[in-house]
């Protein structure tokens, strides 16, 4: 079993953006102190929710300040972004790293960001396939163009179109490694983002917001679909949750009930719609509640037995815990050091 940090640069009401940046920073540091698998960092725009507007960005300090630590992108959004201009960073980082980058992507949401970075609605609802076939190809061939000439508009090439050009630096020519690039993995949070993942053979990152039973169903999904699509069905799917330790339960749980809710109402309230379209937005407070419920929240032995629980529950091995619901520094680090030091050695 892999166990990794998820780092989400949360900023609690009464924060600063910096204070929430160099906690992210500081998690990384002593997951690897710790032990723990990975790393794994969140990308927003324009929200308390997460202050990192960069993952790829993010992930190269992380790299850089580690030795052993595996660190992944939770996720990089496609349609606020080029797909060449994200494969040539992750490229790059998977060659400079020595092979410990993981590119995670996702669609994201219908947010203002899609007016920001000229995307638009479409590229939210209906390019991301393409968008992710032409990053596959950036992080694979050695030259790569789409068949609309430039300037030829939305045709045969999708909503990127240009003649054929090198791929510099190729993430194949990794000094270390097996010579297929970095890792790939996509978010799903429906049936379709699913058939569209095992399709292309790709493994899933899974949200923090569903439980066992429906993260079994979509793997389950995932593996019937990768077999007719004449690929493996099994794949490193990584399991998002959280994590709160304490020698008492309850006390795990009144940490994050106290911090939570202010930074989930102030997160999420912020976030606006490309399109004026009204979301529904869940109550902070039964939200926090059942992330309490669905993951590692209590003392080590209770986040050791649920770990292993969901693992044989849903075939999932590898976790990415967010471990800054406290909002605090220091509890963060000593979360951190818990998890590493007293729930790992119980998962054997």
């Amino acid at each position: 079993m892999r166990v990794g940090a998820f780092v989400l640069a949360a900023q609690f009401p009464g924060q600063g953006q910096g204070e929430a940046l160099l906690r992210a920073v500081r998690t990384a540091e002593v997951a690897e102190e710790a032990g723990l698998d990975s790393v794994w960092v969140a990308e927003h725009h324009f929200v308390p929710y997460g202050v990192c507007p960069s993952a790829v960005t993010l992930a190269a300090l992380m790299l850089g300040r580690t030795r052993r630590l595996r660190v992944g992108t939770a996720v990089s959004v496609l349609p606020s972004t080029h797909p060449v201009a994200l494969g040539e960073q992750a490229a790059l980082l998977h060659l400079t790293s020595e092979g410990r980058f993981t590119l995670g992507v996702g669609r994201g949401g219908p947010w203002v960001d899609l007016e920001v970075f000229g995307g638009g609605l479409d590229a939210y609802e209906n390019r991301f396939p393409e968008d992710l076939d032409l990053l596959r190809r950036w992080l694979t061939e050695p030259r790569v163009g789409t068949p609309a000439a430039p300037g030829a508009g939305d045709t045969a090439g999708g909503r990127y179109g240009f003649r054929e050009v090198a791929v510099v630096p190729r993430a194949a020519e990794a000094l270390h490694g097996d010579g297929t690039g970095p890792e790939l993995i996509v978010a799903c949070t429906s049936p379709g983002s699913v058939r569209m993942a095992a399709e292309r053979g790709l493994p899933m990152l899974l949200g923090m917001h569903c439980g066992d039973e429906d993260k079994a169903a979509m793997v389950e999904l995932w593996r019937r679909t990768a077999r007719a699509a004449g690929h493996s069905p099994e794949a490193g799917h990584v399991s998002a949750g959280v994590c709160q330790l304490a020698d008492r339960t309850a006390d795990a749980r009144e940490t994050l009930l106290k911090a939570m809710p202010g930074w989930l109402k102030q997160g999420l309230d912020a976030h606006v719609t490309v399109d004026g379209r009204q979301r529904a937005m869940r109550d902070p407070v039964a939200y926090t509640e059942l992330l309490c419920d669905l993951h590692p929240v209590g003392t080590p032995e209770l986040a050791a037995d649920r770990l292993a629980a969901t693992s044989e529950r849903t075939g999932i091995t590898r976790f990415a815990l967010l471990t800054e619901g406290s909002g605090d520094l220091a509890s963060t680090e000593e979360n951190v050091r818990r998890l590493g030091g007293e729930v790992l050695p119980r998962l054997g």
